[in-house]
């Protein structure tokens, strides 16, 4: 268990360092023995990292709530969010404290464990990592609530605000691309870095920076329908910089294995096992996959229980937000495949950024005509988009059965907009398992066309678009909440579009 030996090995030096050192002065300073040897008051900021990558990669992940709004997951009549239904005491309110609670973590070692270090080989280039990572965490929490505490948030303790103000979304965006920028430009292939305790990278500087600006061209295409200028700048700066070349610069989370291991499974494999009921597959996806005659469903979606036990599989996928009092005979649908979801021995890597996302928003490009690309030219970035999605754990698709699959798939046809659609849909697909990210998509451009469940919940039947802020915040910064909540417009509720949800 990789990520359990790295971890405990931090722990475990934390603890003998600062008991070996109480005991050796104890004799000195009597007043010393009253520093606790198991809780230092500076913890490296390798342990941090390793726990902030651990964390919050694996939180990328939502079937029960997101999923089910994006139709990868069909989540039955328990879950009240996959029936529209509010329940910000719950699901917004643990997903925002432990956002919070990573930005935490890592404002502590720009703020306290490495400050002062910022121009030096020891401090510089991990500051620079940490802040590119924070910037992708302070994405997703953009992009699902909207504008949220920013500026007075993750403060030292000397300084910490109880009340944090709400910063606009469209400031915050500007500010974290100036940030990014910022921390690109410092890192230094001759400074310490994080090493092992990257799990993702290994504190590589040269794979830091293509993250940065695959990163940089994903907050820049979020941009494209509410501002033209800056979404086309920013996508432009990305693509002239060090990007995503193969499937070899994927970011990838290493998993273990559940079976016997607290920490650092597969999210995907961790929730299917908790209650496979609550995590069929939805039927908006199996049908996809069907029509298009996709390699990939197999490896995502198991046959029916009943046709299975009559020797004649059919895939089937369940509809989402059914309502409470509709009851299903769950064999009758279609289940995570269970080789691959539901074996707690094996495991497979969490993606979270990868090359098909960086292929899919070229061929976007090209089909603007941003960053010298011209239209002609979308169709190869459409196609190895689709390659590389087919290509990576835990697929694995042969590279005949690609083939075979974009001779009739990989041709670009139709308007610029039909061949939008197009490309979003095949993005979608590629999304699976990476749920805040699949939902900011089909936002972003509206596709896939995706036709609510029955079930009116909370939003008289249409899928929500933002998730709600914490129901803590209401009675915590009720002044702050509320201004935040009147600048909405339909207030905090699922129905209220985010900054960049204009098209």
């Amino acid at each position: 268990n990789l990520v359990m030996k790295r971890i405990s090995q931090y722990i475990f030096l934390l603890s003998a360092t600062a008991f070996i050192g109480t005991f050796s002065s104890c004799t000195k300073n009597f007043e010393e023995l009253n520093v606790s040897p198991t809780q230092p008051n500076i913890v490296p900021a390798e342990y941090l990292f390793s726990q902030a990558l651990l964390s919050g990669i694996t939180a990328e992940s939502n079937p029960l709530q997101v999923g089910s709004w994006i139709q990868h997951w069909a989540s039955g009549n328990l879950v009240g969010p996959s029936q529209y239904l509010e329940d910000r005491d719950i699901y917004e309110t643990r997903s925002w404290a432990s956002h919070y609670a990573l930005i935490k973590d890592l404002k502590q070692i720009q703020d306290k464990i490495l400050k002062g270090q910022e121009t030096t080989p020891a401090g510089r280039t991990k500051l620079a990592i940490t802040r590119i990572y924070e910037t992708f965490i302070w994405q997703r929490m953009l992009d699902f609530w909207g504008d949220i505490p920013y500026t007075e948030s993750g403060l030292a303790e000397s300084d910490l605000i109880l009340t944090p103000k709400y910063d606009k979304q469209e400031d915050i965006y500007k500010a974290l691309l100036t940030n990014l920028d910022a921390a690109m430009a410092q890192l230094n292939a001759q400074d310490i870095s994080y090493g092992a305790a990257d799990f993702v990278y290994k504190g590589k500087v040269s794979a830091w920076n293509k993250f940065g600006n695959a990163l940089k061209l994903r907050m820049g295409m979020r941009l494209r329908y509410v501002d033209e200028a800056l979404s086309k700048k920013t996508v432009e700066e990305a693509l002239s910089g060090p990007i995503f070349e193969s499937n070899a610069d994927n970011a990838l989370l290493p998993t273990v294995p559940q079976d016997g291991n607290s920490l650092g499974f597969h999210p995907t494999v961790a929730a299917y096992n908790a209650s496979k009921e609550l995590r069929q597959i939805a039927s908006t996806l199996i049908d996809t996959l069907l029509t298009k005659n996709d390699p990939r469903l197999p490896r995502i979606a198991e046959p029916t229980e009943n046709s299975k036990k009559i020797n004649s599989p059919v895939y089937r996928g369940l509809g989402v937000a059914l309502g409470a009092n509709v009851t299903v005979n769950r064999d009758d649908y279609s289940y995570g495949t269970i080789a691959i979801y539901g074996d707690r021995k094996s495991t497979f890597p969490y993606l979270f950024l990868s090359f098909s996302d960086v292929c899919f928003y070229k061929a976007e490009a090209a089909l603007l005509g941003w960053g010298g690309l011209t239209a002609d030219q979308a169709d190869g970035f459409y196609q190895a988009g689709i390659r590389a999605a087919m290509q990576v754990d835990p697929y694995k698709i042969d590279n005949a059965d690609i083939t075979s699959y974009l001779a009739t798939q990989g041709t670009l046809t139709g308007s610029s907009e039909e061949q939008l659609e197009q490309i979003m849909v095949q993005k979608w697909i590629s999304l699976f398992m990476r749920d805040y990210e699949a939902f900011a998509e089909w936002r972003r451009t509206g596709y896939p066309q995706l036709v609510p469940g029955p079930n009116k919940g909370s939003t008289n039947g249409q899928i929500p678009l933002r998730g709600v802020y914490s129901g803590n915040e209401r009675f915590r910064n009720p002044d702050e909440y509320n201004a935040a909540a009147q600048r909405l417009s339909s207030g905090d509720t699922y129905l209220s579009k985010v900054w960049w949800d204009s098209k």
